[in-house]
């Protein structure tokens, strides 16, 4: 799992794909239409990837997903123009997908075959801060990449990466069999009401998808931080090593999720503070003052993987991934929404008043996850 994570994002083209498509003559208004077609792509398919995940071999998945991103990449790298682009983004999107709820559901049911659900937080969160390592990694060496080979050697290394990536999802261990499995045929519309009903008839899951679903708050405001931190006055060459922090900040939470889960709404409380002001401290001039925020993304990551190991105790094996994937969509509704947000505050106010307005759900968080789980 931790090497699948890293994998996934350890991809030299992240931090300069808008530079390439800029460089093939794509104009502003152009590149921001990929960016809704991949957000599309995966809203559209999060849950029927989903249910096809509960009636197939879930490795299987795991390994066709990264071929598919993989495949967008190598066509932005050998045959670039808008529609190679626009492509490759559903084909991304398609692998997203794939890989959602299908890793947690593998991983959660194989540890409850063991025995040994309780360490799925620790898990995940691990995963998750060395997927942000792999960012870090992937953007540090993209210029040199880009120095040696250009555009072209940075698209082959992402295809490279996503090959691997596909190498690892086969070697993940998968113990249940075709009996366990409804099979495709007949199978779809019986594991989607499963799926359902789960919800409907589950509080408890339902709490945990919304309550998930509204932490993907802190994940969307993350695309927005380097404006923060032009924000607190220092020259441009600067900005990447305050970015650099906050990212940081979330790696370290998410090493050491699975720890003190009783302290949950406390740590969100704590976030939101530290969060809001952080943010309007460092809009002030003071970019010391991003290491609170750097604090605060450091416990919604260590949050998120306790979140989500409460969602994978109150659902059953055979629906597992399909209701992982509605939370997944949840997550996307709530990532538009602060999008769409961020665009309108903007017209009025700056980067920090904007974050402390996005710490506030995570108040209400708090108090909902205080509620005891029956």
């Amino acid at each position: 799992m931790y090497a699948y994570a890293f994998l996934e994002d350890f991809v030299v083209l992240y931090p300069v794909y808008a530079l390439l498509f800029a460089e093939n003559g794509l104009s502003p208004a152009q590149i921001s239409s990929l960016f809704v077609i991949w957000s599309v792509t995966g809203f559209v398919l999060e849950v029927p990837s989903g249910v096809w995940a509960d009636l197939v071999s879930r490795r299987s998945l795991l390994a066709v997903a990264p071929l598919l991103t993989g495949t967008g990449y190598a066509l932005w790298t050998f045959a670039p123009s808008y529609w190679s682009f626009a492509l490759g983004f559903v084909l991304w999107g398609a692998g997203g997908s794939l890989r959602s709820g299908t890793l947690q559901a593998l991983v959660y049911e194989e540890l409850g075959r063991w025995g040994a659900t309780a360490r799925f937080p620790a898990l995940a969160g691990r995963a998750a801060a060395l997927g942000t390592t792999a960012v870090m990694a992937a953007t540090a060496l993209a210029g040199p990449v880009l120095a040696v080979g250009g555009m072209r050697a940075a698209g082959l290394a992402s295809v490279l990466v996503t090959l691997l990536g596909a190498a690892v999802g086969l070697s993940f261990p998968e113990s249940r069999g075709d009996r366990d499995r409804p099979g495709v045929a007949g199978g779809y519309v019986a594991v989607l009401r499963d799926g359902l009903a789960q919800v409907r008839e589950g509080p408890a899951v339902r709490r945990a998808i919304v309550v998930l679903s509204a932490t993907s708050v802190a994940g969307a405001m993350d695309e927005y931080v380097p404006l923060l931190a032009e924000a607190t006055g220092v020259s441009i060459g600067r900005v990447p090593l305050l970015v650099l922090l906050v990212s940081a900040g979330g790696m370290v939470g998410g090493w050491f999720a699975g720890r003190g889960r009783g302290a949950l709404a406390p740590a969100l409380v704590t976030a939101a503070c530290c969060m809001a002001a952080g943010a309007v401290a460092a809009s002030a001039g003071r970019p010391e003052a991003l290491t609170l925020v750097a604090v605060a993304f450091g416990l919604f990551q260590w949050a998120t993987a306790a979140l989500e190991a409460r969602l994978q105790e109150g659902i059953s094996d055979g629906a597992r991934a399909t209701v992982t994937s509605m939370a997944g969509v949840g997550t996307e509704i709530v990532a538009l929404t602060v999008y769409g947000g961020y665009a309108a505050g903007s017209v009025w106010t700056g980067p920090g008043p904007l974050f402390a307005v996005a710490a506030a759900p995570y108040l209400v968080i708090a108090l909902a996850v205080r509620r005891k789980r029956p």
